[in-house]
């Protein structure tokens, strides 16, 4: 029986095979820059051993199954990646221990059929409001695991939202250069903004159907784009009480409980950011965890045992000449301990 659970969430950093295009750049990665990449990724697969491995910015199977040759750990994990994944688009995917692997994987791609973001408004001097995005930017991978026999299934959700970078409008249709181009940032920035939240509500729209009084453990882990106290991950995680006193006594229904919170509670500070832009350190890298993986939940399964970052590369800027991604990767441990 499995009494420990680690998992861990690793951006990629645009991880395809070498010279094959990754967006405008035709070249892609060179031979050597991909090898460095490999031997990065397979050191930390190594030495941050998890049994489940969430991924954003993946573009080629190849490519992570390169990995984790070279890691030893080929013959230990299922990785989830979309069929004929050879360096088309980017995706999410996942590795997963195969003792815990149950059914079969599904990305999400489209937003529920009743989700639905419009609004007249909710007073006089409000006006009326319509979103009309239907679909998640990087389609989001859902699967599920069963650590012990005889316990509960757990659903896991990998994501990777509309980062913070402003859409380019330039060319849109009513873009007018003269008129618009000063004000690029702003209008790209709100779109971009927009779209992340709207990411966040269709995502949360599909966990409280899945969560909501059904005692269903759910964890989702991914590059949300957001700090943890944002409109995005209050959104995302529902915002639930986090108690200070009083096992067994808390709990949400539908909540998530980001790691990095429950991480604070256990230290004297909180130095905890997944990337560096501009020299603001944030964290957008998140481990979202329901009221079974929360200490003190009155339905509490699996104990918090800490949280572990890797994250002193992003010291360094040049990520192609260490190989490194340009987040932090972040684990979460758990163990099995009912109330």
């Amino acid at each position: 029986m499995r009494t420990q659970l680690k998992i861990t969430n690793c951006n990629l950093y645009n991880l395809n095979m070498p010279n094959k295009p990754i967006y405008r750049d035709t070249d892609g990665w060179s031979d050597d820059e991909f090898d460095k990449k490999v031997d990065w990724l397979s050191t930390k697969l190594t030495s941050m051993h998890s049994d489940i491995w969430g991924f954003q910015e993946l573009w080629h199977e190849q490519a992570l199954e390169k990995c984790f040759e070279v890691a030893n750990l080929s013959t230990e994990y299922k990785l989830l990646v979309p069929p004929n994944q050879t360096g088309q688009r980017i995706v999410c995917a996942a590795a997963v221990n195969k003792d815990i692997l149950v059914g079969t994987p599904e990305w999400i791609v489209n937003f529920p059929d009743d989700f639905i973001l419009h609004s007249g408004g909710d007073d006089a001097q409000t006006s009326g409001i319509s979103i009309n995005i239907d679909r998640f930017s990087r389609p989001v991978l859902h699967f599920t695991i069963k650590p012990r026999a005889n316990g509960k299934v757990i659903h896991v959700y990998v994501c990777h939202f509309k980062s913070k970078n402003p859409t380019k409008i330039y060319g849109e249709p009513w873009y007018h250069k003269t008129i618009h181009s000063k004000h690029a940032s702003n209008i790209g920035s709100a779109i971009a903004t927009i779209r992340r939240t709207a990411e966040a509500s269709a995502l949360r729209f599909i966990l409280t159907e899945q969560m909501k009084k059904s005692d269903t453990p759910v964890i989702v882990l991914g590059d949300l784009n957001d700090a943890q106290h944002s409109n995005t991950l209050n959104i995302l995680t529902d915002q639930p009480n986090y108690l200070l006193a009083g096992y067994r006594t808390g709990g949400s229904d539908t909540g998530l409980y980001t790691v990095g919170t429950l991480q604070e509670y256990r230290s004297l500070r909180d130095v905890y950011y997944t990337h560096i832009y501009k020299n603001i350190r944030e964290s957008l890298d998140h481990i979202l965890v329901s009221q079974e993986f929360y200490d003190n939940s009155r339905k509490r399964l699996w104990a918090f045992k800490g949280m572990a970052l890797a994250n002193d590369h992003l010291n360094d800027d040049n990520h192609k000449q260490i190989g490194s991604s340009d987040h932090a990767i972040v684990q979460a441990h758990f163990e099995y301990r009912p109330v």
